[in-house]
């Protein structure tokens, strides 16, 4: 079975918590994922999901 890249398993977990962001957020998070930087984007879904959920 083949590994998926960080890219797409970023983007499912992305889609999973979209009801709990803002639609700002969610575009925000997705844009710069796309744009190669989903290290970084992972990192402020985090913290996102910290201020709403503590």
């Amino acid at each position: 079975m083949r590994r998926k890249n960080d890219l797409s398993e970023f983007m499912e977990t992305l889609k999973a918590n979209k009801h709990n962001l803002t639609s700002c957020q969610y575009q925000k998070l997705k844009t710069q994922a796309l744009a190669g930087n989903y290290i970084d984007a992972r990192k402020g879904l985090k913290k996102f999901l910290k201020r709403k959920f503590g």
